[in-house]
């Protein structure tokens, strides 16, 4: 039993709370403002401090801050709405053990009361959206669906840029669902596990006798997307024969089977994927140019793991939500090992790797915490070897001072674009690409 403060200004909301609390063995004390709160603070002691965020005479913040300089350490636990959520992980860098979203969850807020009392902090929330798309919090995040926002509605091509793993086919279903064509079919091809002639095959459809092996009629995926969406993952894996049929498909909106002289009409939406700088490829004579332009109406860059900050941390809760599901544990606490680890790993399979991470790391726990032992040795092996020498990474190094050169350069031209390409020895392309990659765009 605890005896919990609730600052809350909803008075509906603070006697159901007041109730559900009361009967699950908790003391309440109630104000609706922080002035009240405060008094009611220094008149008695108290076990964890609730506080709404958003309150007549200031914030959840306000309350936790006073009581923090007078050196108590109680637990304080902010409720927000969606939108507060990244004041809130403001809040718990500035002392408050954790915070949920309203509506609340009484599982969940019974879990989060249940760890502070135990001095033991649980993962953040994740929130994922109805494809699994996970929504971080980090400014990457932020700049990352305020793009997608942007672009949805349009017909533009888009071009998705991202080291793999980093979820570029849930952010091209994103673009899709948000699009005036979600009611129409979403399809997906890996250009890169196609061989020439069956990935002409795929998208175009062939006729019966066209090559070895055709033994009937097939239908390509540019009329099975018709009206929707067509997402070509590794685009710049098709054979140059087959980037011109593409090309004329867009550009004319319609398609040829393979063997047949008829042309057959298509609406459809390109969406294409690659985790490889598809401008050295157009430099090296591998991909169109042409093509590049038509696929690349807008451009999408999804940020690497290690590049996303706090985001860390609502991937390993939903990940972790996941497993339990799928594997029937209840796993809920990381120990301050694992999560050292998970936390100085570089993860160079991004989102897919610590996916298959956190899968394994709960199926190695028969309890509520996860220890350090239960992920891969190769990880530990990482950390080890990178513990003294991460400035050695020559990569990373390299990328860093690149960034800060074209950031300096930008600023001396007053982001003049054509001064700065010049004065760093490239061409505009190549310095748009960058600015993208490091998101140095003012």
């Amino acid at each position: 039993m605890a005896k919990i403060l609730l600052v809350e200004d909803d008075l509906t909301f603070s006697q159901i709370l007041q109730n559900f609390l009361q009967k699950n063995g908790h003391e309440i004390i109630c104000a609706s403002n922080i002035k009240n709160g405060l008094k009611l603070w220094e008149q008695d002691t108290f076990d964890i401090l609730l506080l709404d965020y958003r309150l007549p005479d200031g914030t959840g913040l306000d309350v936790l801050a006073n009581v923090r300089e007078k050196g108590a350490l109680v637990p304080a636990i902010l409720m927000t709405s969606f939108n507060d959520v990244r004041t809130a992980v403001k809040a718990m860098r500035l002392g408050a053990f954790d915070y949920i979203t309203k509506p609340v969850n009484p599982e969940e807020l019974m879990m989060i009361l249940g760890a502070a009392l135990n001095e033991e902090k649980p993962e953040p929330v994740a929130h994922a959206d109805a494809n699994g798309f996970i929504k971080g919090t980090s400014q990457q995040s932020d700049k990352l669906l305020e793009h997608i926002g942007l672009i949805a509605p349009t017909d533009m091509s888009v071009l998705i840029q991202g080291e793999s793993g980093t979820g570029k086919e849930y952010a091209a279903r994103m673009v899709h669902n948000q699009s005036k064509r979600s009611s129409r079919p979403f399809v997906a091809i890996d250009c890169g596990a196609l061989s020439k002639e069956l990935a002409a095959s795929e998208l175009f459809g062939h006729m019966k006798g066209s090559f070895t092996g055709a033994i009937a009629d097939k239908k390509g995926m540019f009329e099975y997307a018709e009206g929707g969406t067509l997402f070509l993952d590794e685009v710049g894996n098709l054979s140059y024969d087959v980037q011109v049929k593409l090309l004329r498909a867009l550009q004319e909106k319609v398609i040829q089977p393979l063997g047949s002289n008829k042309q057959i009409p298509v609406n459809v939406r390109i969406i294409t994927a690659t985790n490889d700088d598809l401008l050295n490829s157009v430099s090296n004579g591998d991909f169109r140019q042409d093509l590049y332009h038509r696929i690349n109406e807008f451009k999408i860059q999804l940020p690497a793991l290690r590049q996303r900050g706090n985001d860390l941390d609502i991937f390993i809760k939903h990940f972790i939500q996941q497993a339990n599901h799928e594997l029937g544990r209840k796993v809920i606490f990381i120990s301050p090992e694992a999560s050292d680890l998970l936390h100085r790993y570089d993860w160079p399979g991004n989102l897919r790797e610590l996916k298959n991470v956190i899968k394994r790391m709960v199926l190695l726990t028969p309890g509520e915490r996860a220890e350090a032992d239960t992920l891969p040795d190769e990880m530990l092996l990482y950390v080890s070897n990178h513990s003294s020498f991460q400035e050695s990474d020559l990569k990373a190094q390299n990328e860093n001072n690149e960034k800060k050169l074209i950031q300096k350069t930008l600023q001396k031209v007053n982001y003049n674009k054509s001064k700065a390409a010049k004065l760093l020895n490239i061409d505009r392309k190549t310095l748009y690409s960058k600015m993208e990659r490091y998101g140095l765009d003012k």
